[in-house]
């Protein structure tokens, strides 16, 4: 990460916003890509086992929990074909994802308008979904790449002011 010069206050504190939403991205990036390459390589079987396990502690103590039965509900019906869908998709989003995090923390001005591009395709494909799915997850999920949106796109005025 760089220090910035000739800043005020304000550019500083919205700068610092800036560069922890930035790495909190990076970390979602590199989770995805983890949880990709897990779904890409284990079988339905093992895939529905460790679900299994991983909710067993929180379902016995609220049998009703709404995300554990979810998870479990969603892996049992999972295809072969959605799962190599999902897979990929994460892969190749938590690629993105941290390639434009790389170039925004190196502070390459090609990166600002890259990673606003491809958020806003996310963003338009979210929405997308939740019209299909009425998830409040994915509602959430879009309002939160709108604020990531917005700090880059200060800081990118910020960038170019300075340039």
């Amino acid at each position: 990460m760089f220090q910035p010069l000739n800043r005020t206050t304000q550019e500083k504190t919205t700068h610092r916003l800036f560069e922890i939403i930035v790495l909190f991205k990076g970390v979602d990036g590199i989770l995805e890509i983890i949880g990709g390459s897990l779904l890409l390589f284990m079988s339905p079987r093992v895939l529905n086992a460790t679900i299994f396990f991983l909710t067993a502690h929180e379902l016995s103590e609220d049998p009703h929990d709404l995300i554990a039965n979810l998870l479990r509900h969603s892996v049992q019906s999972l295809s072969s074909d959605t799962q190599l869908f999902a897979s990929v998709y994460l892969l190749v989003h938590g690629l993105i994802k941290v390639f434009l995090v790389a170039g925004l923390l190196r502070d390459r001005l090609w990166a600002y308008p890259t990673a606003l591009w491809f958020l806003g395709i996310f963003i338009a494909y979210m929405l997308y979904r939740f019209t299909h799915t009425h998830s409040l997850f994915l509602l959430l999920l879009s309002i939160f790449d709108f604020v990531v949106v917005y700090f880059i796109w200060r800081e990118y005025q910020f960038r170019k002011k300075r340039a």
